[in-house]
């Protein structure tokens, strides 16, 4: 917080003095603090003030800036707002809120001198501690660690530098920019620590600012409509405080650096030796250098990755335009799976963790077996094997999409550039053959879905359109159970001409995983009104989302619940001809699956018919629903030539 001093001008002009006598502590002071607001007020600006007489050296003030002592001391205080009062009298001045303020502010200066002077050194540690923070903040949750706040900041020094070689306005300007610039990075910095945790990736400045309203929509699904508004509010007055307290924390720390130039540049120099020193040495404080870089690091990989992203629009747009498939005529797409129901399935945040985690695995894999032997016993068969994902911890289209198209879309560029486009999905190609109907089932889409065209589906049931009645729960709007037996009714149970091609997403296993369904009698699912108690009986999202243990136990009670929703499906509806092909479209966030896990998620194909499965035994699969841990991992980009070609469908590439 800024101390003001009243400035006084000299009757003389500079131009009538020869010489001006040597400034006392207290107009030092006021030069360096004073602000913009007291020069327009009608201030003398600080380097035009002069004191009415010099001051002695063996007289000079302490260190409250006071004058005087005793009763004197209390004089300027009870002069300034006479003086005031009677610069309206004669016109020479105006009175205005903030002189009222500043007088007072002045008054209490001098009355407590003490407390002042507390309060001075305070905001300047804390401006300090700060400015301190916002140059070796790292972007990483996992890097908040102490050792990396023993570092000096090369950037603290160069603009030291630049600020002590600079006159007032200037110097005041510059700090200003400098510390809205480094609150910038520190948002950033959070936002890209947010990120990592949910995405596995940094903020992208360019492409992911339609994703805080996903975030916002989450946490309203999650934590209702109070609580995201609260949030939404809460972020933008942290953002402004942020920016502001950070502007006004490096302006403080400028002024303080002019107070005494001559020992503020020595200080300089010595800092600038000591980081040569300690670069050029490799010197370390717990295994981090001494020597940082942080704040300029930062700034260049937020440069690099704007750069980057410009530069993958068009070489993406190009990418996509070349497909193996794209001019292969509508006969020789998937011949081998003429007649049969083709059922592909996302199960949400479905990922290795979820078998191969210690603390999830053992409920998983007990489903995974059960329901192994379960669709065995129903005369199925399956395969399993792992894709790599092209997203982490959210953003499930991301990998929707690739796995459909063939395409590495990981981000919102690639994903708008390629459902925009003609290129050819794995659903698409069935649809071009005009042998099986089209449909998709999508229980999270609430809203118009241009895509539809891009996956080629005749038909879209949206989470208004699968007549459900019954509860939320969090995110997912009603249980995977209900969204089968509707998709049943709907459209699987109808006699027609053509097979069916079906694309169906499974939301029951979206984060926050609380509360989660249970499984019912398929007979007893009428409108899901069943589902009320279940849910009014679940566990409450806050315990879970804060809970990392929890998070773990409750995601594998989830996954759990999806994967015997759809398998107890199959067993159900499923006919010789049915073949389901499942997955995950990515793995779950860092706080269940590790800050170190892989993007690998399983992926099935089940049927009745041996024939299916014998077209993939190339594919060196794992037999059951549970992918051994040293089986064939592709990228999921990989898999729609792959699955194209197995069954039948011959290349004729279309050429950018």
């Amino acid at each position: 917080m800024p101390v003001f001093t009243r400035f006084r001008q000299s009757p003389a002009k500079a131009d009538d003095t020869p010489s001006v006598p040597p400034a006392s502590e207290e107009a030092t002071e006021a030069a360096n603090e004073a602000t913009p607001d007291e020069a327009v007020a009608g201030e003398v600006a600080p380097d035009e003030a002069v004191h009415d007489k010099a001051v002695p050296d063996d007289a000079a003030p302490d260190e409250t800036g006071a004058d005087q002592t005793g009763a004197d001391q209390a004089k300027p205080a009870e002069a300034a707002p006479s003086a005031m009062a009677e610069d309206d009298a004669t016109g020479t001045g105006k009175s205005t809120p903030l002189r009222s303020r500043l007088a007072n502010w002045r008054a209490w200066r001098a009355r407590y001198p003490t407390a002042a002077l507390v309060l001075r050194w305070s905001t300047t540690v804390l401006a300090a501690v700060l400015v301190f923070a916002g140059l070796v903040m790292p972007n990483r949750l996992a890097a908040l660690e102490p050792n990396r706040f023993t570092r000096l900041p090369a950037e603290a020094i160069v603009v030291a530098a630049v600020m002590l070689a600079l006159p007032r306005r200037p110097r005041v300007i510059l700090a200003a920019v400098s510390g809205a610039v480094l609150g910038a990075l520190t948002i950033l910095n959070v936002l890209d620590m947010e990120f990592s945790e949910y995405l596995g990736r940094g903020f992208n400045l360019v492409l992911d600012w339609g994703l805080l309203d996903d975030a916002q929509s989450y946490v309203e699904d999650s934590m209702g409509r109070a609580t995201a508004v609260g949030a939404a509010v809460g972020a933008v007055v942290l953002v402004l405080l942020v920016l502001v307290l950070m502007a006004l924390a490096t302006v403080r720390l400028s002024n303080l650096l002019v107070r005494d130039t001559r020992t503020a540049t020595r200080a300089t120099l010595i800092a600038g030796t000591v980081w040569i020193t300690c670069a050029t040495l490799g010197l370390q404080v717990d295994g981090m250098p001494v020597a940082s870089e942080r704040a300029a690091g930062a700034l260049a990989i937020q440069a690099r990755r704007v750069r980057d992203t410009v530069r993958d629009e068009a070489a993406f747009q190009k990418e996509a335009k070349a497909d193996q498939f794209g001019n292969t005529p509508a006969d020789q797409l998937v011949p081998d799976l003429r007649g049969k129901d083709m059922i592909f399935t996302f199960i949400e945040s479905y990922g290795r963790s979820a078998i191969e985690d210690p603390g999830i695995a053992p409920g998983v894999d007990r489903t995974l077996d059960a329901s192994t032997a379960s669709l065995e016993k129903a005369g199925f068969r399956a395969k399993s094997g792992w894709l790599t994902s092209a997203t982490y911890g959210g953003s499930s289209w991301l990998g929707h999409s690739t796995t459909m198209s063939g395409l590495w879309v990981d981000n919102q560029q690639r994903y708008r550039t390629v459902t925009s486009s003609d290129h050819l999905s794995l659903t698409k190609a069935f649809q071009k053959t005009g042998d099986w109907d089209t449909v998709g089932v999508m229980p999270g889409v609430q809203k118009n879905w241009p895509e539809q065209s891009f996956y080629g589906l005749d038909k879209v049931y949206n989470a208004f359109q699968m007549g459900y009645q019954g509860p939320k729960f969090s995110w997912s709007t009603m249980p995977d159970q209900y969204a089968l037996e509707a998709f049943q009714r709907l459209e699987h149970s109808k006699k027609r001409d053509k097979p069916l091609m079906s694309e169906i997403i499974l939301t029951s296993s979206h984060q926050p995983w609380s509360p989660i369904p249970k499984m019912v009698g398929w007979d007893e699912l009428g409108d899901g009104s069943v589902f009320g108690p279940i849910q009014k009986a679940g566990t409450n999202p806050s315990d879970v989302i804060t809970d990392s243990a929890r998070s773990k136990e409750e995601y594998g009670k989830s996954i759990q619940y999806s994967v015997t929703s759809l398998t107890q499906w199959l067993e159900r509806y499923g006919t010789d001809d049915t073949v389901l092909v499942f997955l995950g479209d990515h793995q779950p966030i860092a706080r269940v699956s590790g800050n170190h896990a892989s993007r690998d998620v399983p992926v099935s194909i089940v049927a009745k018919d041996p024939k299916v499965l014998d077209k993939i035994a190339g594919w060196n699969w794992t037999e059951g629903l549970k992918p051994a841990k040293n089986a064939p991992v592709w990228k999921m980009s990989s898999f729609r030539d792959r699955f194209l070609t197995a069954y039948g469908s011959t290349p004729h590439p279309s050429k950018d």
